[in-house]
C-alpha cells in the first residue's frame, strides 16, 4: 500500500479502523521532509498490512496543532489506536523496519495497563493533558 494523505476528515477513521498506523507530519518547503519521502514511500510497500500516512503541516495546521508538533518531520506511530512511537527527524529504512519491529512485539494489554496505572498517578495534576 502506498502511502495515505490524512486530514482532519479522515485521521480517526483511518487510526480507529487499522492495528498499525504510521503516520509523517511534513510540509513541501522541509528539505529533511523531501529527503525522507522516498524511504518513507519504499518501506510503506514492503508493509502492505501497515497504513502510512501523511500529514501535511501546512495544509492541516489543526491536526498537527492537536498532536503538539514543533519540529518536521515528525513521524508517530498507533498500534490499536495507541501512540507507541513518535520522534522528530528523519529515520533511515534500517531504522523504520526497527521501530515496526518494536511496535509488533508489543504487549498492548501490558501497554494499556501501563497508561492506565499512569492516569492513576497523574490524575488531578495533569488532567487531560495525554489525550489524543
Amino acid at each position: 500500500m502506498a502511502t495515505v494523505e490524512l486530514t482532519k476528515e479522515n485521521f480517526e477513521e483511518i487510526v480507529v479502523n487499522n492495528d498499525l498506523v504510521f503516520v509523517d507530519f511534513w510540509a513541501s518547503w522541509c528539505q529533511p521532509c523531501k529527503t525522507f519521502e522516498p524511504i518513507y514511500e519504499e518501506v510503506s510497500e514492503e508493509y502492505p498490512e501497515i497504513v502510512f500516512g501523511k500529514v501535511n503541516t501546512e495544509e492541516d495546521q489543526e491536526l498537527a496543532a492537536h498532536f503538539g508538533i514543533r519540529s518536521i518531520p515528525t513521524l508517530m506511530l498507533f498500534r490499536e489506536q495507541i501512540i507507541v512511537f513518535q520522534e522528530s527527524g528523519v529515520l533511515p529504512r534500517e531504522g523504520l523496519e526497527s521501530v515496526i519491529q518494536q511496535a509488533r512485539d508489543l504487549d498492548m494489554d501490558q501497554v494499556r495497563k501501563d497508561i492506565e496505572q499512569e492516569g492513576s498517578v497523574d490524575s488531578g495534576s495533569e488532567g487531560d493533558a495525554g489525550k489524543a
